[in-house]
């Protein structure tokens, strides 16, 4: 896909450090127009005015829109997994705490308005924003995933669950949050409320745990 002027981005400069407050507001401003036209309609004009920086500030701290996206989809990512700090610090000896932790958060996420209107765009663009599309697991669903088996591998070397495989079963436990609720919201209609999901975690847990415990 050719690049527009809107995409061409100079070169990174070096100067004063990050300012976070700033970071913030361009970070918010980026959740929202990705989140309403897409990396390829979205406008790095648009939303630099929205944060109030100039553009040049944007391409100096993420290189272009791309770096941008790129950017978004791992603040996101963070407030899940907290960074690889924040999983490391899980207590391995007590999974079902662990993950009833890993799982609101992750539940929380799926069921954002904004995250879901991601999907819904990155679906619709598969054919033709592949880059874009890799972008997005990358930092969003394979970050995750590898974050989380991060911590069964640490569970299983602590002797709290079994695990041989443990990014394949960190895929088994996210993939229950993706069910029903969330195709429900995909497709813009009724979502599940506090209850059903709080219902939905603690049955999560409970059949990962049944089905990892640790035999004698």
């Amino acid at each position: 896909m050719p690049n527009t002027k809107d995409d061409v981005a100079p070169p990174p400069r070096r100067g004063r450090p990050r300012d976070p407050e700033r970071v913030r507001r361009i970070m918010e401003a980026a959740h929202g127009h990705f989140n309403a036209h897409g990396l390829e309609r979205a406008s790095v004009d648009a939303i630099a005015a929205d944060a109030g920086v100039s553009k040049m500030t944007i391409y100096s701290h993420f290189g272009s829109k791309e770096g941008l996206f790129e950017a978004a989809i791992r603040d996101r990512t963070d407030r899940v997994m907290g960074g690889v700090a924040s999983v490391e610090a899980l207590d391995p000896t007590q999974p079902h705490k662990a993950l009833l932790s890993v799982g609101e958060q992750f539940l929380a996420l799926a069921r954002e308005e904004g995250v879901l209107g991601q999907f819904r765009l990155i679906y619709g663009a598969a054919a033709v924003q592949r880059e874009a599309c890799l972008v997005f697991y990358r930092q969003g669903p394979e970050r995750l995933i590898d974050d989380l088996a991060v911590y069964l591998r640490r569970a299983d070397a602590a002797g709290a669950l079994n695990i041989r495989h443990p990014r394949q079963a960190a895929d088994l436990f996210l993939s229950m949050f993706l069910g029903d609720g969330h195709i429900r919201g995909l497709m813009m209609l009724d979502m599940p409320d506090a209850r059903e999901n709080r219902v939905l975690l603690r049955e999560a847990v409970r059949v990962f745990i049944a089905g990892y415990a640790k035999t004698t």
